[in-house]
């Protein structure tokens, strides 16, 4: 009984030092986004492919810019560094994302994101994708 006592102890305190252990303490680390859905509540899941790429951009869209109709065949997460974007959808739903919000991307939906707001709106997004083919596919 102590032994499993014991081992249970060292196995908590190893998980807990293994994430600080990982890290200089002198870094800020703050958790964006954990999700297993979009933001329409899809499940992700992740493409099978022997090639398989990350893709991270910095998209910015001018005030009144469109990026037009497109969907995803990959996971995509985003973050908006500024402004609010607007998600349209083909069912007429729209979706806000608001500065300092993240999520996941809407996939195998058609979909168009908006700058409607009157400064340049600024995306960090992130694309698990396969080599050689789109990051989105245009309607």
């Amino acid at each position: 009984m102590i032994r499993n006592f014991v081992l249970t102890g060292l196995i908590v305190v190893s998980f807990a030092l293994t994430g600080k252990a990982q890290y200089n303490n002198d870094l800020v680390i703050e958790p964006i986004l954990k999700t297993d859905t979009t933001s329409l509540g899809q499940k992700i899941g992740y493409p099978t492919a022997d090639n398989a790429e990350v893709t991270m951009l910095k998209i910015t869209l001018r005030p009144g810019t469109k990026t037009g109709w497109h969907y995803h065949d990959v996971p995509v997460f985003a973050y908006v560094m500024k402004g609010t974007l607007t998600v349209e959808l083909e069912n007429k739903k729209t979706l806000q994302f608001k500065e300092n919000s993240s999520f996941a991307e809407v996939i195998h939906t058609l979909h168009q994101g908006a700058n409607y707001g009157t400064d340049d709106l600024v995306l960090l997004a992130v694309y698990v994708g396969v080599k050689g083919k789109p990051l989105s596919i245009k309607q």
